[in-house]
């Protein structure tokens, strides 16, 4: 039996990676973190998906015992500035859009109106709410899906600083029997059939394992550069390699904590914004060749951090693609070292809680079934190559077209089957039918609103709608506001509900 599992790499997917296994194995499994003091996080600021929810309730943490000390905050939605054309904007929530007659509210709206600048804010709740600083939480607790009536189980995510997330899971998982190695790994040693056997630490000696995860972020110490699994860049469909990010700090009470991460186009890529109780987390994605490091720092200061010469910048080389496979024979890739994509939607920690929800599922046993590292590697494929597809479909869809870098996000190469997605796109929006085919995290209302708020909806709307009674749709577009005047009213600030949250 696989009783020993080696960790190599801290950080956020270091630590997520061993209280989950710790968890779901309990002392059945010992669980070892090997981390360097040296390396430190990569971010400024995370954002997530809403499905994050499921990685707290299975280590059995509840939000107040984690979120005041992450810098922790809300997110609803991402807000998308300046990618249909400079000055507008729109919001991809989380927030399902009802149905009506076998059609949603996206295909009425272009039945009934198609005004794409208003689509969001009439058929939906979401943005309403994140433009007034809402809080998704009554102040006794109680979530605003009651008052969306549609579908929405979870209508939050969270934003929080990923150091100390990691240092936060740290303790935890120490307190609960996970062995922590502060050490520098000098070399990994592999047995007669090629795998891995034990790594040699400059101060520990030998540490042995069944199996090794490797957490060791975009360097892949195991997968890559010891075990050589092949990595497949995706710079060939996706425009950027580099980042650099700023801690900003922020009057929180002066200004209050915006729900949701934001995403300003640039002339030569796009700009973050994540407000986390106290401090915001920015940065800026760029192509490198459109713009030179130095000219992406100063374009970032003076958008986020004006007269703050001090901040220090983060710049960031992003490795951009995924392993051909990232289970090789006793070893795991979770995280960057498994694989990336640039951070439009807030992929990279549901990537890693993806990746070990599917180690637990695909567990192996004394024999090493291969069945089951395929099956992993198959799911870990279908995901990023499906995130992949669908941040494609932002630059090709959105309307801007202005800078030599947007002119050129037209002209890239597509993924496999995109293009003839696209052009169905142009008759009908995305359905379950006509979106990526394997679980990727997003279902296909998320590929209608970016559609629409980029800009390329359909030509028009679906003939079968001149035959269909619109009265229900009708009724509940009149019925929005109400909604809507309801939730503001009832819902706390951000801010205030953080506030209490943290004392």
């Amino acid at each position: 039996m696989i009783r020993n599992v080696v960790i190599v790499g801290g950080g956020t997917a270091g630590w997520m990676t061993a209280t989950y296994l710790n968890k779901a194995f309990g002392d059945s499994v010992s669980v070892t973190v090997v981390e360097s003091a040296r390396v430190p996080t990569i971010g400024v600021g995370e954002a997530t998906f809403s499905t994050i929810r499921h990685f707290f309730a299975h280590i059995g943490v509840e939000e107040h015992e984690w979120m005041p000390g992450c810098s922790a905050s809300y997110k609803l939605a991402i807000k998308f500035e300046n990618w249909r054309e400079p000055g507008t904007h729109f919001y991809h929530p989380f927030e399902r859009l009802p149905s009506f007659g076998g059609f949603d509210l996206a295909d009425w709206w272009l039945h009934l109106d198609g005004k794409v600048a208003e689509f969001d804010r009439r058929c939906l709740v979401i943005p309403a709410v994140c433009e007034a600083q809402r809080a998704p939480r009554r102040l006794d607790g109680s979530l605003l899906t009651g008052t969306l009536e549609h579908g929405t189980q979870f209508p939050y995510a969270y934003h929080f600083d990923a150091a100390l997330l990691a240092k936060y899971l740290t303790r935890l998982g120490t307190a609960r029997g996970v062995r922590h190695v502060l050490d520098d790994v000098t070399e990994v040693r592999q047995d007669e059939r090629g795998w891995i056997s034990h790594l040699v630490t400059a101060g520990h000696g030998e540490i042995h394992g069944d199996l090794f995860v490797d957490c060791t972020g975009f360097r892949g110490l195991l997968i890559n550069q010891v075990l050589g699994e092949e990595f497949q860049s995706f710079e060939d469909v996706l425009p950027n390699n580099r980042a650099v990010a700023l801690r900003v700090p922020r009057d929180m009470a002066a200004h209050g904590i915006d729900p949701y991460t934001t995403a300003t186009a640039m002339d030569a890529g796009w700009i973050w914004t994540i407000p986390l109780y106290g401090r915001v987390g920015t940065g800026y994605v760029y192509s490198d060749r459109f713009c030179s490091p130095e000219e992406a720092e100063a374009t970032l200061r003076a958008f986020a951090a004006p007269g703050m010469p001090e901040l220090e910048a983060n710049h960031i080389r992003m490795r951009i693609g995924r392993n051909r496979r990232s289970w090789v024979r006793n070893c795991v890739a979770i995280g960057l070292s498994s694989g990336f994509v640039e951070p439009l939607e807030s992929t990279g920690i549901f990537f890693i809680q993806h990746g070990v929800e599917q180690l637990v599922a695909c567990f192996p046993g004394e024999t090493w079934d291969p069945a089951l590292a395929d099956a992993y590697n198959a799911r870990v494929a279908g995901v990023m190559d499906g995130v992949r597809e669908f941040l494609v479909l932002h630059y090709r869809a959105a309307a801007r077209d202005d800078t030599p870098y947007w002119k050129a996000a037209k002209t890239r190469a597509l993924p496999p089957g995109l293009e003839r997605r696209l052009e169905s796109w142009r008759s009908m929006l995305p359905d379950a039918a006509s979106i990526h085919p394997h679980f990727h995290g997003f279902e296909p209302y998320s590929w209608r609103v970016m559609l629409i708020g980029l800009g390329a909806q359909p030509v028009a709307a679906l003939p079968a709608l001149a035959h269909a009674d619109p009265g229900p749709a009708l009724a509940a577009l009149d019925g929005i506001p109400r909604k809507i005047e309801q939730l503001i009213e009832e819902l706390p600030s951000c801010y205030a509900y953080l506030s209490r949250l943290n004392h």
